[in-house]
């Protein structure tokens, strides 16, 4: 059996082998009783990890790991855009997640994680969630579990490896490195650790604030249109496959269609759209202050940063402090769908970020922050507002978190719409309608689909 198929299985299977359902939820109901934590505001001044540099403007650990924060201003074609507090953290680090056949289905080796920022305390992490300063022990703890598979990751079967952009909006050009790995032998799970069918992480992703981030983007770059699959693979397939036009998206996919245009309208954007972003102090932000408690900003804004006093067993280093993002507001993410000719499109659109590591991605429809005016919404935007409203076509509609190391309880509202197959036909420009597998082709290349779409395409159901 190929590695298409055995993913499509393992989608299809929802009950679970290893684990049922009722365990897993057992399970995460039993860590968040039994787990400590304790998290405070506090002053910068109360620990001695982190300090605010006033000559430089910036905040910084002192041993200059992990990461720091800087002002930035944002400007194109030298008219200025923006400017915000942004976080500064160049290395790579990892979020990976090792999968195995157990009893004939293919199994993802999961973890329950606690972060600081956590909405809900535990959240379903990568098997492997960790920053270069994690890894090489900047922090004096222990290495994390099963970090050896991927530092060896030669002797495994390597099924997705990609260096994938962060959060754009509040990271400078912060990317990880997201894989998937297959094993044949047998190991050691750990107690906050759990084997799952993908189809039980899909049903986890159906409850609020359960299934992080981190997993979400890792999971989206699952290949399925790497393999060529002959007639009667593609029939058996075909089987699992509720939605039959989301199956031909799939797997009768024309790239060659969409991806010229995707090419030219980014290409262009970088050609002609002259971006730069410049650091400054964050105490010459204009519209920022500054003061031991944080960075708030004087006008209305869609986050803030804090430093907080951190408690949390289990870790590998229980006591900390440090700044988060905290977010003011709830985010919404939404994907427009359609079927043309029994094939189901997706509407992106181009998205400019003031971190984007090349200028531009491919983001979702629908990427508004808190504070988004809908008096500036445009024609995809009000029709997006108006089927919402209405509650018509609605596939998905869940609650999500943000990665709750760097972020304290920011939540995104995740929706996606099917409309009919004659509406946005004329689009305004920086719209494309595409098909999953064109997609999924994108989303093997580095920084090309930005993470709040890759995290919708992990939503999808068969």
């Amino acid at each position: 059996m190929n590695w298409t198929q055995k993913v499509i299985e393992s989608w299809a299977n929802r009950e679970g082998i290893v684990n049922s359902m009722s365990d897993l939820e057992t399970w995460i109901k039993d860590l968040n009783a039994k787990t400590y934590v304790n998290i405070q505001e506090c002053s910068i001044n109360s620990g001695n990890m982190w300090f605010y540099d006033n000559y430089n403007g910036e905040v910084l650990n002192r041993k200059r790991s992990f990461f720091s924060i800087k002002g930035m201003r944002y400007f194109i074609n030298d008219e200025f855009i923006s400017e915000q507090p942004v976080i500064i953290q160049p290395e790579i680090g990892y979020l990976g997640i090792i999968c195995k056949e157990i009893d004939g289905v293919l199994h993802f080796l999961m973890q329950a994680k606690i972060e600081p920022g956590n909405v809900n305390c535990v959240q379903i992490s990568p098997t492997l969630q960790a920053t270069k300063s994690n890894f090489t022990r900047a922090h004096g703890g222990n290495f994390p579990p099963y970090f050896e598979y991927f530092d060896h990751s030669e002797r495994y079967h390597v099924i997705y490896d990609q260096i994938q952009s962060e959060q754009a909006a509040r990271f400078y050009r912060k990317r990880n490195r997201n894989m998937i790995m297959e094993i044949d032998e047998d190991l050691e799970v750990l107690p906050n650790f759990r084997w799952m069918t993908l189809g039980q992480i899909k049903r986890l992703m159906e409850i609020d604030n359960l299934v992080n981030m981190d997993t979400r983007t890792v999971l989206s770059g699952i290949p399925l249109v790497t393999e060529s699959l002959g007639k009667e693979e593609q029939k058996q397939i075909k089987e699992f496959f509720r939605d039959k036009a989301f199956f031909s998206s799939v797997f009768e996919a024309e790239p060659n269609r969409y991806l010229p245009e995707i090419y030219h309208k980014i290409n262009n954007y970088k050609m002609f759209q002259e971006v730069s972003v410049v650091t400054v102090p964050l105490n010459q932000l204009v519209d920022w202050k500054v003061d031991e408690y944080g960075i708030t900003c004087r006008k209305q804004a869609d986050f803030m940063v804090r430093y907080y006093d951190i408690e949390i067993h289990g870790r590998e280093v229980r006591k900390w402090n440090q700044p988060l993002f905290k977010a003011l507001g709830e985010a919404t993410f939404g994907m427009l769908t359609r079927v043309v000719d029994g094939k189901r499109e997706f509407l992106v659109r181009l998205k400019p970020e003031i971190g984007c590591f090349d200028s531009i991605e491919l983001g979702p429809t629908i990427q508004w922050e808190a504070s988004h005016n809908a008096e500036q919404d445009d024609l995809v935007e009000k029709t997006f507002r108006e089927k919402f409203s209405a509650g018509k076509g609605i596939q998905c509609n869940v609650l999500l978190s943000e990665e709750g190391g760097r972020f304290f309880h920011e939540q995104n509202r995740n929706v996606m719409i099917d409309i009919g197959d004659k509406m946005m036909e004329a689009l305004p420009e920086d719209y494309l309608w595409v098909d999953y597998g064109t997609l999924n082709y994108l989303v093997q290349v580095n920084n090309c689909l930005n993470i709040q779409l890759r995290n919708l395409l992990s939503l999808m159901k068969l």
